[in-house]
């Protein structure tokens, strides 16, 4: 703050209207048509204090202006010439050997957010103990990743973090096994760690215990909202259910309440502390065991700013992706980009998740900026962990500790499970795709609007 100003002034430094001649006025008593600043020096004093004041609105018409128009999707004063509102265009194609090309292993334990009793592995590692590796089947290479017991407890795992930070774009994965289970938590999302949640949380994929129907899930700062802001015709799927939450004096369980789980605020009231906003299939099967047993399919989420949405889709089994996706995947290793197919999602049926972004919704799309795509595997932790009792009642009756969920899961995992059998990933290939550029809406247009 600015110090303050001595509230005493001379009558100079008071009214910026009396100068040399002004003051004359004042004090000899000269014609009215002088006293109101016709003198010389006077007239010469007002024609400086109309331009100074003519320039002084100029710029603070203009500074209004610009915050009016400001894009409340890059925080942009002034719209750029062109924007990503054309045709997809292929940026990253991640398949068989080149897949780990565009990560980095994080290694190290697992973030007191997430807590999983697991330890994640440099590359050299994971190659070492072989919970890494690319396989040739038939004439395709698929991508298997899992986890190793330790002596410590916690399992050495995997958690790739992609080099390239994101905007905007199209995500896919082609999915032949998911890691499914009890205790087992796997996730293929977008994230920046380094500025959670201000920049944002999309899970893409994410599987908890036995759960076998797909989710999406955003995770975000403050006034980020979808109620009254997604049509029911835009999506499949529904909204994710808060009930069951603790009081906060009390800490007992309270079901009087629930509610749609349409913030996505992670401290929003009345919905689980960072549950986020969550689109829920409506198709059984798209997730866990009854997923792999279908031999897996595709997951797509389209966040797409300038067109003020995010969409995610779940095909499972293979033979419920769209046509377009299927040839989109089976091109994009063409040599020749004019060989290739490029994605178009309005030809692949209403996706279940729909989440309203930007100017005119509940949510400025500036909630979601500069994330990396994440793979990992976890066990227990915060989520799985938490959930062990209700959702592994079997397990549970075995593997008990002091009726804390989370040391009963970790007991579970340590006790090597004929169940982590299946606590592996099998990647056909992941495919980013980004709209190519188009020139802007001209100025008068984008007033207009």
């Amino acid at each position: 703050m600015a110090p303050q100003q001595s509230d005493k002034m001379t009558s100079e430094e008071s009214s910026p209207l009396i100068g040399r001649g002004s003051a004359e006025t004042v004090s000899m008593g000269i014609s009215n048509e002088e006293s109101f600043g016709y003198s010389k020096d006077s007239d010469r004093f007002q024609k400086k204090n109309f331009l100074f004041g003519f320039l002084a609105a100029l710029l603070g018409a203009g500074l209004v202006f610009a915050v009016r128009h400001i894009s409340e999707e890059g925080g942009r004063i002034f719209k750029p010439n062109k924007l990503p509102t054309g045709p997809y265009k292929l940026v990253e194609l991640q398949e068989g050997e080149s897949f780990f090309d565009y990560y980095d292993f994080f290694d190290g334990p697992d973030s007191l957010g997430s807590a999983g009793h697991n330890t994640y592995v440099s590359k050299d590692r994971a190659v070492e103990t072989g919970i890494m590796n690319v396989t040739l089947e038939g004439d395709k290479e698929y991508v298997y990743m899992s986890s190793a017991s330790t002596k410590e407890g916690p399992r050495e795992s995997i958690r790739l973090e992609g080099k390239k930070l994101y905007n905007h774009g199209l995500f896919i994965i082609d999915l032949k096994h998911l890691p499914a289970g009890c205790g087992i938590w796997p996730a293929f999302w977008l994230t920046n760690e380094e500025s959670w949640p201000d920049k944002g949380e999309i899970d893409i994929v994410e599987g908890v215990n036995f759960q076998s129907v797909a989710k999406t899930a955003l995770h975000t700062s403050p006034m980020c909202s979808m109620y009254a802001h997604v049509a029911d015709y835009s999506k499949t799927g529904s909204w994710d259910w808060a009930t069951g939450i603790p009081d906060t004096f009390t800490g007992e369980m309270k079901f009087d309440i629930s509610k749609p789980a349409d913030d996505c605020w992670v401290m929003a009231q009345h919905q689980w502390a960072n549950q986020g906003c969550v689109a829920v299939s409506p198709d059984e099967g798209t997730l866990g065991k009854p997923f792999n047993d279908n031999g897996g399919g595709v997951f797509a989420l389209e966040w797409d700013p300038e067109y003020r949405r995010i969409r995610s889709w779940a095909f499972s089994p293979q033979g419920m992706v769209p046509d377009n996706l299927v040839a989109a995947m089976e091109t994009a290793s063409a040599k020749d980009p004019a060989e290739r197919i490029m994605p178009d999602t309005d030809t692949w049926g209403l996706p279940y998740g729909y989440f309203a972004i930007g100017e005119e919704t509940g949510c400025s799309a500036d909630h979601f900026s500069d994330m990396r795509l994440v793979v990992n595997l976890a066990f227990c932790g915060s989520v799985s962990g938490n959930r062990y009792f209700g959702d592994c009642p079997a397990e549970a009756k075995e593997f008990k500790v002091k009726n804390n969920p989370i040391l009963s899961c970790n007991k579970f995992i340590e006790s090597e499970p004929e169940a982590l059998s299946e606590a592996y990933w099998k990647i056909s290939g992941a495919y980013v795709y980004q709209r190519e550029l188009e020139h802007a809406p001209s100025a008068e247009s984008a007033i207009e609007n």
